[in-house]
């Protein structure tokens, strides 16, 4: 079987995984965060919490509630990375030096998993496990709990109160994503991917008849939350594009559909809990439709035959996972980038000027085809109030999305969501361009060095992780300015959309009427996309033009 034909099946398996998953999936979601019984385990933690599991909180508790366990973690997994030499389980690691522990604690807390260090090198199984691992799962609870809130504003009236975050977040760990995990373990574990913990180093033969050792433990447990809560920290510095990680060409795809299968699937969950499986519908063929261009734009981009040696090569290999060819690369990098995930099987620094490009502008969307866990829904959701606000200005009324109006209010929350990153990731790389420090560790200089240095903040405002492997993160500068670029690119998006839930939940529903716009029709979902594509271009395009735009057309 050709390269080419492979890709395509691959694709084509995924898109039926991913159809097949989204209503027992996407219902079950809605299960956990609507069912009024509690499992006997969740009692007994919401009892050594001090929890009262039947008591809503209003948004402002809620969001409080976020934060306090986002600052828990943060000085948990710091001490934890500082103090591991002395710790049970350390492999002889030292302690990680303050700045990098700060910026390690702030990117797996903020779900981001950005990586200013060599995992196999620097971190023992404590570290790991109770360190990374943990925060890996809260953090992707996080995202869901975030985006039930704003379900809930849309389904509730006349109330302050929009959930308990405790509950929803032991909720979504016990039911989801902890026997998720386990099953979809087990699968990496017979696939191919190494799970042991009585020797970290494993002795293995070479292709010349020698023999060397080689780092393993625990990959198969980690690997399977890193993808499924897209996460995207690797225990390996090569992550994904590590045989220990990705073993073979069935890993390689099943991964993929992990870091898919839970975005894909909370549309699902938005119209099972609003009422209306056709808003589910729209929502989930706009991520589909982005998703596939995209996947179709990069590997378009990287089998392009520009110069001599890419012609007889037939496509440009430069960087790519050899063992699955460009397709397969560029699946994974598009699937990637445009979730919050951030893992890789490729070198996205070494792809083509336009298709390391697409990456970027992928991450620009703000990663919502489908995003990350919660966080690609919610921000789908602020973007369908954009487009009803829109599409009421060109009729000249007040505009409703679900039977709730968008007041001026709900209009200031959404912008205030939909400039917050895009200011992040724009402010520090200029900072960063304006700084000899930062400028050092460019690598590459022109367009390409700018690109790197976009990518990298944007990738960070983002919470995405993945990073263009032309730039030396492990300065102070980076470190530091990573840390809190990470950390307002997470918590200033989530205050205001609980804020807009709580606003939302105060209303009444307001009946439909002929003048009331259709969102669960195809116009809509064209509305949506045109909104997308355009906000991003006018927020991005200077940016862009500078960097792989300028690359790309010398």
């Amino acid at each position: 079987m050709s390269v080419a034909a492979a890709g395509w099946l691959q694709a084509g398996l995924l898109v039926f995984a991913l159809a097949v998953t989204y209503r027992p999936l996407g219902d079950y979601i809605a299960h956990i965060l609507t069912s009024a019984k509690h499992w006997r385990v969740e009692k007994g933690l919401y009892k050594l919490m001090g929890v009262d599991s039947d008591a809503d909180q209003t948004w402002s508790v809620y969001i409080r509630s976020v934060l306090a366990i986002s600052v828990v973690g943060v000085i948990l997994l710091y001490l934890i990375l500082r103090l591991q030499d002395h710790l049970m389980l350390s492999l002889g690691m030292p302690g990680m030096q303050a700045n990098l522990a700060y910026n390690t604690a702030s990117s797996f807390v903020t779900n981001t998993n950005w990586q200013n260090y060599v995992g196999e090198s620097t971190l023992g199984y404590t570290a790991q496990f109770a360190g990374l691992a943990v925060q890996n799962f809260i953090s992707a609870a996080v995202g869901i709990c975030i985006v039930a809130t704003l379900i809930r504003g849309f389904t509730r009236t006349r109330t302050e109160r929009v959930g308990n975050f405790w509950v929803d977040l032991t909720r979504l760990n016990l039911r989801l994503l902890l026997p998720f995990s386990i099953v979809f373990g087990i699968v990496l574990i017979a696939a191919g991917l190494p799970q042991e913990l009585s020797s970290h180093l494993t002795t293995v033969n070479t292709v010349t008849g020698g023999s060397g050792s080689l780092y393993t433990g625990a990959t198969a447990s980690q690997e399977v939350i890193k993808e499924l809560g897209t996460n995207g920290g690797g225990i390996f510095n090569a992550n994904s594009g590590h045989p220990f990680e990705n073993a073979n060409g069935f890993t390689n795809w099943l991964e993929i559909y992990l870091l898919l299968c839970i975005g894909f699937s909370l549309p699902r969950t938005f119209g099972k809990m609003v009422g209306s499986h056709k808003q589910g519908y729209v929502i989930a063929s706009v991520m589909g439709i982005i998703w596939a261009g995209s996947a179709a734009t990069m590997t378009w981009m990287e089998t392009r035959h520009w110069g001599s040696a890419l012609a007889v090569a037939g496509s440009s290999m430069n960087g790519k996972e050899v063992r699955f060819g460009v397709p397969a690369s560029a699946l994974f990098a598009t699937s990637t980038t445009l979730t919050s995930t951030g893992a890789i099987d490729s070198t996205h620094d070494s792809f083509s000027a336009l298709g390391g490009g697409t990456a970027i502008f992928d991450m620009m969307l703000g990663e919502i085809a489908p995003g990350g866990t919660g966080s690609g829904l919610y921000g789908m959701l602020i973007l369908a109030i954009v487009t009803v606000f829109v599409a009421g200005l060109m009729v000249g009324r007040t505009p409703e999305y679900l039977g709730k109006k968008i007041r001026p209010s709900e209009m200031k929350y959404a912008a205030l969501y939909i400039l917050a990153t895009p200011s992040v990731a724009l402010i520090f790389t200029g900072i960063a361009m304006a700084t000899t420090t930062a400028r050092n560790s460019m690598n590459n200089a022109g367009p390409h060095g700018f690109s790197e240095v976009l990518y990298a903040f944007t990738s960070m405002a983002n919470n995405n992780g993945s990073a263009f492997a032309g730039l030396n993160g492990n300065t102070d500068f980076y470190n530091i300015m990573g840390a809190l670029a990470m950390t307002l690119g997470r918590f200033l998006p989530m205050i205001f959309v609980l804020a807009l839930a709580g606003s939302l939940a105060e209303q009444r529903i307001t009946p439909a009427s002929v003048g009331t716009l259709k969102t669960h029709t195809p116009l809509f979902a064209g509305l949506l996309t045109g909104v997308i594509f355009i906000v991003v271009g006018l927020t991005y395009f200077p940016a862009l033009a500078l960097g792989p735009l300028a690359e790309g057309l010398k």
